[in-house]
């Protein structure tokens, strides 16, 4: 049975140092004692405080915030989160208006353990049972019928609602803290709604500065180094009598089906049978998606538009600098073929042949061809195994919009 271990946690030693984004999966594995890290970047309304999640102070800070009635950047093993109280009604109203997100499209529930759930949830179901126990922590997101008192808001106003248990140890520290709060702390806090800390649709954060660029206002981030996983959680709904799969990640739907010992349901097998779904984070036809166009070919078609327009594309120009035709990017491609092009205007990447790199890598990738201002990303087509669903998911909606 997979388990996604939680790494150990230490507090108490002396560490200042910046928790540098490219240690995530070999650093990052513990909480530090003695003063947050960090550093102020402009953002374009503001200025985001970003702060080495591995310290304890900065973990303190994080909890205050919370506590507050605020918002923070949170790492987890998926993608980083935009976090608050979700029990603040007023807190979560800040995450529909900073995301630009209908209040409607409900928010995941982030929680330290198992033992939370009954806060949220007034019925768990064996098959739900089992699948936390085999894959929390870890980045598996369950829909459960929910408490009526409980995280409305943060449920867009359904009577169901989605929980997670994160493994990242940064995001694990600010659970824990905020659920056993200090002498003098108002109250503790069960769990934290948490989406994807970037504007509505767009593509999620993988990085802290990532965060920082989608974010505008005056923010406090956590750095845990750039996300394990790299997608967001697989989804299932357990919330009607059977569990059904509404969004893929990094598990298989034969993962699922023997972890919880019954068959796993696809949404659309349930269409004959008038169930009708809750809404839940990331289903959305189109979502994920670059400022360039994204189109998704065979490898085959991929070269044939290569060849097509390559020599077109050097032989005009966007723009004419002191009399020197623009070179820039124009075309991105991200294949697992080798793909053969003389053209300074189409920029290049390999494409893991392993979906689990691939989907580590594939928020960063598109937010680089953003980055070098290209027009156009051109992506092979991931395998039609069940390895890949989580990264043909997110293409395929990233490439609907």
């Amino acid at each position: 049975m997979m388990h996604y271990a939680m790494r150990e946690i230490k507090i108490g030693v002396v560490h200042n140092e910046h928790h540098r984004e490219n240690g995530c999966r070999r650093s990052g594995n513990g909480l530090e004692g003695g003063k947050a890290a960090g550093h102020q970047a402009s953002g374009a309304l503001g200025k985001a405080v970003i702060l080495a999640g591995h310290t304890a102070d900065a973990i303190t800070r994080a909890a205050q915030t919370i506590r507050a009635g605020g918002l923070v950047g949170l790492p987890t093993e998926t993608v980083y989160g935009l976090a608050a109280d979700a029990d603040n009604p007023l807190a979560v109203a800040q995450i529909f208006s900073a995301k630009g997100r209908p209040s409607d499209h409900p928010l995941i529930v982030h929680v330290a353990n198992a033992t939370v759930v009954s806060r949220f949830a007034r019925d768990v179901p064996p098959f739900a049972q089992r699948l936390i126990d085999a894959f929390w922590p870890g980045p598996v997101t369950l829909i459960l019928p929910r408490r009526a008192e409980m995280a409305a808001a943060a449920a867009g106003g359904q009577h169901s609602i989605g929980l997670r248990c994160p493994a990242h140890p940064v995001a694990q520290a600010l659970l824990q803290t905020l659920l056993a709060p200090n002498a003098g702390d108002t109250k503790a806090v069960y769990g934290l709604a948490a989406p994807s800390a970037n504007q509505f649709g767009r593509v999620s954060p993988t990085t802290a500065h990532h965060v920082q660029a989608e974010m505008g206002e005056s923010l406090l981030i956590l750095d845990g180094g750039a996300c394990a996983v790299g997608i967001e959680s697989t989804i299932v709904d357990c919330s009607r009598g059977k569990p059904v799969l509404l969004r893929p990640g990094s598990l298989t739907v034969a993962q699922l089906s023997a972890a919880c010992g019954q068959r796993v349901w696809l949404q659309e097998e349930l269409a004959a049978e008038d169930l009708q779904a809750p809404r839940a984070s990331g289903t959305l036809e189109s979502h994920y998606a670059p400022s360039a166009k994204v189109r998704l070919m065979d490898a085959r078609a991929l070269q044939a538009a290569l060849d097509l327009l390559g020599a077109e594309l050097d032989a005009k120009s966007d723009g004419v600098n002191n009399g020197r035709i623009d070179s820039k990017p124009h075309i991105a491609t991200w294949s697992r073929v080798i793909l053969r092009s003389k053209s300074a205007r189409i920029l290049r990447r390999r494409m893991p042949d392993d979906a689990a790199a691939t989907a580590h890598q594939l928020f960063s990738v598109l937010r680089e061809f953003d980055a070098q201002g290209v027009k156009l990303i051109w992506v092979e087509t991931p395998p039609g195994v069940p390895e890949w669903d989580g990264v043909r998911d997110r293409l395929t909606r990233a490439a609907a919009a």
